[in-house]
């Protein structure tokens, strides 16, 4: 494992937000976008937050395929519905955007949902689960992603890793969230894991040949990325512990990521044109609010949805087992354990270096340079 410092999260908070406006982004946004980005690293997800600023953003930016300016353009709404063309901007300020207009369609009819069609990256889903379920909504939303896994029986990358998102109130200290790809891992575990130089997870990536890819995260991120190898579905690979099944849920969430925007799904989500050129990615996404005030009310959900989730808590334990988790709850307990800082492992640190220096932020200094 590399090495890693912690940076308060005053500092970091500023400072990401300072460089996004540094890259062209309205201050305003900036903030979305710095909000939705280290809230992946509150709760422990390191593959969707500060590991991803640059490569995945900042760099974008620069090489002219997403704009730092959004264009939140509504093509058609009802009173309980909405179709968004994001035009290739901030995939972040699109999903608050988007979320924030289903919750409020929720709100006044009962249940909203806002559709996406060309937008970018947009962090992690689960954000916008937490921004419904703060409201008292069970929040529902789902994204594509660049072709990387393979189908049930296929060795082809054909979709993304296409996340279902479920968030539903409780009156625990922390709501149901199931936040999590239809694959078995996603690319940004991959990135992780070969920044920090651990070896890829046997099962979770499959050769052209049919075979487990194992070893090292960096040779086998660049199978993938050449198209020799592909992730595989929940339930790994053929149909024996169930793959088909993961196989069928990343399709419904390509399918209501394109189907009622008329977006782009597969292969035309590669990053690259027909010549290799890197071009937008044009992802879609999908975002539903319900309104547990327009049903039996708030106070009724949370404290049945609380009740369920204590019941099977207090379950049967495996031998060895310590206890049993709901989804959400090691989130919450990250939260809790990180609230002195972000730790950042060697290879962001000397992206953050470079990145302050680009932009002459000489504000900052960083733990690791004292």
């Amino acid at each position: 494992m590399t090495k890693t410092n912690i940076v308060d999260w005053e500092t970091i908070t500023n400072f990401v937000t300072d460089a996004f406006v540094g890259y062209g982004i309205p201050r305003e946004d900036a903030e979305i976008c710095t909000d939705v980005l280290l809230e992946s690293d509150k709760r422990g997800i390191e593959s969707h937050g500060v590991n991803r600023f640059k490569p995945i953003y900042l760099d974008r930016i620069k090489d002219g395929i997403q704009k730092p300016v959004t264009n939140f353009e509504i093509i058609k709404e009802t009173p309980t519905t909405a179709v968004v063309d994001g035009h290739d901007g901030m995939g972040q300020v699109i999903g608050y955007k988007s979320m924030r207009m289903a919750i409020d369609k929720a709100k006044e009819y009962g249940m909203g949902m806002v559709v996406v069609r060309n937008s970018c990256h947009y962090g992690i889903a689960g954000y916008y689960g937490t921004m419904a379920t703060k409201e008292g909504c069970i929040g529902i939303t789902g994204t594509n992603a660049r072709p990387s896994v393979a189908p049930t029986f296929g060795v082809e990358g054909m979709f993304g890793t296409n996340p279902l998102t479920i968030g539903i109130p409780t009156d625990e200290p922390f709501d149901f969230l199931i936040d999590c790809a239809t694959s078995i891992t996603q690319n940004g575990k991959i990135e992780y894991y070969a920044r920090i130089n651990e070896d890829v997870h046997p099962g979770t990536i499959i050769g052209l040949d049919g075979a487990p890819v194992e070893g090292n995260a960096g040779e086998a991120l660049k199978m993938i990325r050449g198209g020799t190898a592909a992730l595989t579905t929940l339930g790994g690979i053929g149909e024996a512990l169930g793959g088909y099944k993961g196989y069928g849920y990343a399709m419904a969430v390509e399918l209501l990521s394109a189907v009622l925007q008329d977006g782009n799904y597969g292969k035309a989500l590669d990053g690259k044109d027909e010549n290799g050129n890197k071009i937008p990615y044009q992802l879609g996404h999908f975002f539903i609010a319900i309104d547990t005030n327009h049903f039996l009310g708030e106070d009724v959900c949370r404290k049945k949805a609380g009740e369920i989730i204590r019941a099977v808590r207090a379950s049967k334990k495996a031998p060895g087992a310590e206890r049993i988790y709901s989804a959400g709850e090691k989130e919450y307990l990250v939260r809790l354990a990180r609230k002195d800082g972000v730790p950042i492992n060697e290879s962001v640190q000397k992206e953050m270096v470079q990145i302050r220096d680009e932009l002459k932020l000489t504000q900052y200094k960083f733990p690791w340079e004292d």
